[in-house]
């Protein structure tokens, strides 16, 4: 029985890693289960959801919220990403997280760069993450399971999902500069990257963040992922590749309009 339910996990992949990332990086929201304190019961919530720039899942929660005491008391939960398409819900990827909840103390770098982050993400939150019950919570994954459709069933290890390079640290230090002038001065590039790298439809898209592995793209409520054609080794990189990208998008678009 034991060797019958090993051969139901497929080995870990570089696809599986990615799929996984990508499945944490679009998450807009996500089912959060916690412990209820005094009985010791499964809770699941639904959570907004965002992710810092080593890809550690990052919530904004009210005090008031049941979940919210839970992981107080226990910081042991687990969160599901995928959202489900067409078809047989059963049938399109998820991910589940199996994690530990640590809470940012306000005013602190990491609070301040986990909540800009997040509202980058989330902007409909500026309503009220300045109010004083909500507190911005890292999920720190220990492990995770991934379910890429029927069959296809991988397990996960937390350096497959967060980075912990110095380039992490880097990239903070100028993200939000480097989103603000892409988004006001680079439409068209990031036309060019939803466009041919995420085969997304629609005008207007923006950055809203940067990490070693890629850059995650918003229009209104839609989301798109996209992939630096190799990782970062250091946020000085991140010029290049980005004008790198937008040209080969951009050469690619004309080859196909002159065929």
């Amino acid at each position: 029985m034991g060797d019958r339910k090993k051969d139901v996990i497929r080995e870990t992949d570089a696809e599986a890693i990615r799929l996984a990332k990508t499945l944490i990086r679009r998450a807009r929201f996500g089912a959060l289960a916690v412990i209820e304190p005094g009985t010791g019961s499964p809770l699941a919530s639904r959570v907004g959801v965002a992710t810092d720039i080593d890809g550690t899942p990052l919530i904004l929660v009210s005090m008031l919220s049941a979940h919210t005491g839970a992981i107080l008391a226990d910081p042991r939960c687990s969160l599901l990403v995928g959202e489900p398409g067409k078809g047989d819900p059963l049938a399109h990827p998820r991910l589940t997280l199996v994690c530990r909840a640590a809470r940012l103390e306000r005013g602190s770098d990491e609070h301040a760069r986990a909540e800009r982050r997040y509202l980058n993400r989330n902007p409909k939150a500026k309503l009220y993450a300045g109010l004083g019950d909500f507190s911005v919570f890292r999920l720190e994954p220990k492990r995770a399971s991934l379910n890429g459709g029927f069959g296809k069933a991988y397990l996960l290890e937390r350096t497959d999902l967060v980075m912990t390079a110095p380039i992490v640290e880097e990239l903070a230090a100028g993200e939000q500069s480097a989103l603000d002038h892409m988004n006001a001065d680079h439409g068209d590039a990031i036309a060019v990257y939803a466009r041919h790298f995420a085969k997304a439809a629609g005008d207007g898209w923006i950055i809203t963040g940067f990490d070693a592995d890629g850059m995650d793209l918003a229009l209104g409520d839609d989301v798109c992922r996209v992939f630096f054609p190799e990782p970062l080794r250091t946020a000085r990189e991140l010029r290049h590749v980005l004008v790198d990208m937008a040209k080969t998008g951009r050469v690619a678009d004309e080859t196909q309009s002159d065929s």
